[in-house]
C-alpha cells in the first residue's frame, strides 16, 4: 500500500513540477507549430498545436502560436466579422499565462506580444484608442522583461520595431503618445536592437529568426530610408517567397518600393497558392499594380481577383481606381468612366488611398492621360521612359493649376530618381513655392523629397528645412504618410 501512495506522490508532483506541468518550452512540436502558422498553413498549424496540446500537456507556448493564427487571420482577412469572433481570444489566452511560471523569461513576453498582435489588429480596424492602450501595456511588460532578462533575444525583437516607430508618430496622432507613457526611443535605437537580435540568429538557434529579419527590413525601408539594404535583407537564398506567401509579401513590397518592379511581377506571379494556406487577396492588387506601372494590358485582371476574394474594408476603392486607369491607358474611356463609378459605390474611404479615389470620382474629371502614364511609369522606376512621356507635351499646354503643378512634381521626382539631383531640387522648389498653400498632396511631398536629397548630399541644415516645411503644410491627400517620413528624417538628421 505504500508503494502505491508512493507512486502516487511521485506521479503527482511530476505533473505538477517540470516538463508535464505549466511551462514554456519552443519544443520541436511547438516549432513545427510556429513555422507553420507564420507560413500561413494555418489549418496545418491548427492540427500542429492540437498535437503539441496532447503530448505536451501544460505547455503555454501552444497558446502564443494560436494567437499568431488569429492575428494572421483577421489582419489579412480584414473582415469585421472574424474580429468580433475571434476577439474574445485575447483575453482568455492571457488568463491562462497569469498561470505560467512566472520565473522564465518567456512569461511576460509572450504576454506582451499577444497585446502587440492586438494592437495592431486595433489599428487596421481604426480602434486607436485600443490599439495605443494595448501598445503601452505591451512596453511595460517588456521593459519589465528586459530588466529581468536582459539578454532575452525575442524581447530584443519587439523592443527594437517599438523604439523605431515611437519617435515617428504622425502629429495627427500625437494624443496617442499621452498613453505611450512608458516608451520613449529612436530609429537609430530601434535598429540596433534588431540587428543584435540578427546577429545573435546568425550565431544560434533562435525561433523567431526570419520574423526579425522581416521587421528588420521593412523598418530600414520605411523608417531609415535604406532601400538597398532592406532589398539585400531578403534577397537571399533562405527567404523563400516561392514557398511562404509572409515573404512574398515582403520581398515584393521592398522590390516595389525600391524600384524592382519586374522583380515585384516575378516574385508575386510565383507566389504560393494552393488550399493549404490561408486566402491572402493583397498579392494580386500588387501584382495588378506592379504590372500597372508597366502599362502593362492585363494589370486591371488582378485587382479583379483581388475584388473576388477581399472581404475587408481597404483598397477596395483604390482598386476600381486602378482598373479605370488601366482602361484610360489603353484608350478606353468607357471603361474608365464604367470603374469610377463603381469606386464611388463601393469599399469605404477610411484610408488615405480610398479617400484619394473617392476625391477623384467625385469630380467628374479624369486624369491627364501623359501625367498619369509618366506617373506609373515613375512609381515602377522606368524614369527614362517616364521623362520621355513628359517631355513629349510642354508645361504650357497645360493651364490648369493642378496640372501644372503635378507636371513640375513629377519632373522632380523623375530627375530625382535618375540621380539629376540638381535638376531634381529645381522643380521640387519650384513646385513647393507655388503649391505650399494648395490642398493638393504635390508640393507636401516635394518638400519631403528635397529633404531626402539634401540628406543624401550630406547637407543636413537644408534636410531639417525642407522636412519642417513638409510638416507645415496641410494636403488633402496622404498627410500622415507623408509626415511620418518627414519626422523620420527629422530624426536621422538631428
Amino acid at each position: 500500500m505504500r508503494i502505491k501512495f508512493l507512486l502516487i506522490a511521485i506521479i503527482f508532483c511530476f505533473q505538477n513540477t517540470g516538463f508535464a506541468g505549466n511551462h514554456y518550452a519552443y519544443s520541436p512540436l511547438a516549432r513545427e507549430a510556429y513555422d507553420k502558422a507564420i507560413s500561413l498553413r494555418l489549418k496545418e498549424a491548427r492540427q500542429a498545436i492540437a498535437k503539441l496540446k496532447k503530448q505536451e500537456p501544460g505547455n503555454l507556448v501552444a497558446y502564443h502560436i494560436e494567437d499568431y493564427i488569429d492575428f494572421f487571420t483577421i489582419y489579412i482577412g480584414e473582415d469585421a466579422a472574424t474580429l468580433s469572433r475571434l476577439k474574445g481570444n485575447k483575453d482568455r489566452r492571457l488568463s491562462i499565462l497569469d498561470d505560467g511560471p512566472a520565473n522564465s523569461p518567456w512569461h511576460l513576453f509572450i504576454q506582451a506580444d499577444i497585446r502587440l498582435h492586438w494592437a495592431l489588429l486595433r489599428f487596421r480596424f481604426g480602434e486607436y484608442i485600443s490599439g495605443f492602450s494595448e501598445v503601452n501595456k505591451a512596453a511595460k511588460l517588456l521593459e519589465k522583461n528586459r530588466k529581468l532578462y536582459p539578454h532575452f533575444m525575442p524581447n530584443q525583437k519587439d523592443l527594437g520595431i517599438l523604439h523605431a516607430a515611437v519617435g515617428t508618430v504622425p502629429d495627427s496622432y500625437k494624443w496617442g503618445l499621452q498613453l505611450l507613457s512608458s516608451l520613449s526611443g529612436t530609429i537609430e535605437q530601434g535598429r540596433k536592437e534588431l540587428e543584435t537580435v540578427l546577429t545573435y540568429a546568425e550565431r544560434n538557434d533562435f525561433v523567431f529568426r526570419e520574423e526579425a529579419r522581416g521587421l528588420y527590413a521593412l523598418l530600414l525601408l520605411h523608417l531609415d530610408n535604406k532601400g538597398d539594404e532592406a532589398w539585400n535583407a531578403v534577397n537571399s537564398d533562405d527567404w523563400q517567397p516561392e514557398a511562404n506567401p509572409l515573404h512574398c509579401f515582403v520581398a515584393a513590397h521592398v522590390a516595389m518600393r525600391t524600384g524592382r518592379t519586374d522583380k515585384a511581377v516575378a516574385l508575386l506571379e510565383k507566389r504560393p497558392k494552393g488550399s493549404q494556406f490561408l486566402v491572402f487577396p493583397f498579392l494580386d492588387y500588387m501584382l495588378g499594380l506592379s504590372k500597372l506601372r508597366r502599362l502593362d494590358k492585363d494589370a486591371g485582371t488582378h485587382f479583379q481577383q483581388f475584388l473576388g476574394k477581399f472581404r475587408g474594408r481597404h483598397y477596395i476603392k483604390e482598386a476600381y481606381q486602378k482598373m479605370a486607369w488601366s482602361e484610360l491607358i489603353n484608350n478606353k474611356p468607357e471603361g474608365y468612366r464604367k470603374y469610377i463609378r463603381y469606386c464611388i459605390q463601393r469599399g469605404f474611404d477610411e484610408a488615405g488611398g480610398d479617400r484619394s479615389a473617392l476625391r477623384e470620382a467625385q469630380s467628374g474629371q479624369a486624369p491627364d492621360i501623359t501625367l498619369l502614364k509618366a506617373r506609373l511609369l515613375f512609381d515602377g522606376a522606368y524614369y527614362q521612359q517616364a521623362l520621355s512621356i513628359l517631355q513629349a507635351k510642354p508645361l504650357d499646354a497645360y493651364k490648369d493649376k493642378k496640372y501644372r503643378l503635378e507636371y513640375t512634381y513629377r519632373l522632380g521626382r523623375i530627375f530625382h530618381g535618375l540621380h539629376r539631383y540638381d535638376e531634381a531640387l529645381r522643380y521640387y522648389a519650384q513646385t513647393v513655392n507655388e503649391g505650399s498653400q494648395e490642398r493638393y498632396f504635390f508640393a507636401c511631398n516635394a518638400a519631403l523629397q528635397m529633404g531626402l536629397v539634401y540628406e543624401a548630399k550630406g547637407d543636413k541644415k537644408m534636410a531639417r528645412n525642407s522636412y519642417n516645411r513638409c510638416l507645415g503644410m496641410d494636403p488633402d491627400e496622404y498627410k500622415t504618410s507623408l509626415h511620418q517620413q518627414a519626422k523620420a528624417g527629422l530624426t536621422r538628421v538631428k
